[in-house]
C-alpha cells in the first residue's frame, strides 16, 4: 500500500504494480470464488476472475434469465454454475452481488452457509451500512470485505478485454481471519482494477448513491434535458439541439477530459468557448449545491435506501421500472439521440 497525494490530501493507494496479478493468485491459490448473482456486477466480475486464473464458480436462481445468461457465457451447469445455496456451500468466498433488494431476500440463505473463516464480499456498502433496514449482519467469525469498481460491470469487462482497468474503492469491514487486507487486494486485482483505493462501507454507498443520483446519472440527465428545452423552445431543431446538448460532451470534450483534465480541455477550445465556461461554471455550481447537499442529507439519514428498498420491494417494480425507462426512452431528446448515433461514420461503413 503506498501513500499518494490527491489534491493535497494523501490518500492509501493499491497499484497493480506492488500488488501483481501473480501475487494475487498466490493470495487466492486455495480459495473457490462463488459470484452469487449475474445481473449488473456478476458476469464481469466474474468472468474476469475466471480469465485471471482464478477457481470462481457462479450462483443464480435456475430457470431465470440470468442463468441462461450465464449459460450463454460459459458457465456450465453443475460444473460452474450452481443455485444461489449450493454456490454458497462450495465457496470460501461469497461474492454477494444481487441487487440491494436481492440481497435482502436471499440473506437468510446465504447466511446459514457462512461458516467460520470464510470471506463475505460486497461490491456495494448498502446492505452493511443500512444493516437495522437490510437485516444483513454477518457473523463475526467470517471476514467483511468490499471491492467497488467505478463503473458498470459492462465497462470492466470491456475495459479488461482491451487490457485496461476500472478503478475501484477498497473496504475491510470485519476482519476475521487475519487475512482480510490480503483477500480484498487479491480480488481487487482479479476483478480487474486499475488501482484500488481505501474507503470504509458507509463512505462507498454515501458517495454512491449521491454520485447515481447526481453528475453520474440523474443530475445530468436533468441539465441535459433542460438545455435541450430551452434550445428547443428558440427555435432550433432537434439534430442542433442533441449536438450542442449531448452529442459533443460525450463524443469530443469528456474524452479530453478524462485524459488532461477540465483546465486542459478549456485550454484546447476556442477562447469564446473559454471565456463563457468560466463565466457561468460558478453560477451552475452555486444553483446546484443547494440540491446536492439536500440529496446527501438524504443518503446520510437512510431515507433513500429506505425509498430503494420500498420500491423495488413491490412486486409491480419491474412493471412500473419498465414505464419511467420508456418514458425516457420515448422522449424527443433521446429518439433524436438514437437517429444521431445511426449516423456516426463507424455506423456506417
Amino acid at each position: 500500500m503506498a501513500k499518494m497525494n490527491f489534491g493535497g490530501v494523501e490518500e492509501n493507494v493499491v497499484t497493480r504494480s506492488e500488488f501483481p496479478l501473480a501475487k494475487a493468485r498466490e493470495v487466492l491459490k486455495n480459495e473457490t470464488i462463488a459470484v452469487l448473482g449475474y445481473g449488473v456486477q456478476g458476469p464481469g466480475q466474474s468472468l474476469n476472475l475466471k480469465d485471471n486464473g482464478f477457481n470462481v464458480i457462479v450462483g443464480q436462481r435456475k430457470g431465470s434469465k440470468s442463468w441462461d445468461k450465464a449459460v450463454e457465457d460459459g458457465w456450465v451447469p453443475g460444473e460452474t454454475l450452481f443455485e444461489i445455496e449450493e454456490a454458497c456451500e462450495k465457496g470460501t468466498i461469497i461474492e454477494y452481488l444481487l441487487s440491494d433488494a436481492g440481497q435482502i431476500s436471499a440473506w437468510p440463505s446465504v447466511k446459514k452457509h457462512l461458516t467460520p473463516g470464510k470471506a463475505l464480499y460486497f461490491s456495494h456498502g448498502f446492505g452493511i451500512t443500512y444493516n437495522d433496514k437490510t437485516g444483513i449482519v454477518p457473523p463475526a467469525d467470517v471476514d467483511v470485505i468490499l471491492v467497488a469498481p467505478k463503473g458498470s460491470g459492462t465497462s470492466l469487462r470491456r475495459l479488461f478485454l482491451q487490457g485496461k482497468g476500472i478503478n475501484s474503492s477498497y473496504a475491510i469491514y470485519q476482519d476475521a481471519t487475519g487475512k482480510a487486507y490480503e483477500r480484498v487486494i487479491a480480488l481487487g486485482v482479479g476483478v480487474g482494477s486499475g488501482y484500488l483505493f481505501e474507503t470504509t462501507f458507509k463512505r462507498e454507498v454515501y458517495s454512491d448513491l449521491t454520485g447515481e443520483r447526481g453528475t453520474l446519472m440523474g443530475a445530468i440527465q436533468g441539465i441535459f434535458a433542460a438545455q435541450y428545452q430551452v434550445l428547443r423552445e428558440n427555435g432550433h431543431t432537434p439534430s442542433e439541439a442533441f449536438n450542442e446538448t449531448v452529442e459533443e460532451l460525450s463524443q469530443s470534450l469528456m474524452p479530453l477530459i478524462a485524459e488532461n483534465g477540465m483546465d486542459w480541455m478549456y485550454a484546447n477550445c476556442s477562447t469564446t468557448a473559454q471565456r463563457g465556461a468560466l463565466d457561468w461554471w460558478k453560477k451552475f455550481r452555486d444553483a446546484t449545491l443547494p440540491v446536492f447537499k439536500d440529496l446527501y442529507e438524504s443518503v446520510k439519514t437512510g431515507n433513500e435506501a429506505q425509498i430503494s428498498i420500498d420500491s423495488n420491494s413491490r412486486p409491480d417494480y419491474r412493471e412500473k421500472l419498465n414505464a419511467e425507462l420508456k418514458e425516457l426512452h420515448d422522449s424527443e431528446i433521446w429518439r433524436t439521440g438514437e437517429t444521431v448515433r445511426a449516423l456516426r461514420p463507424e455506423r456506417s461503413k
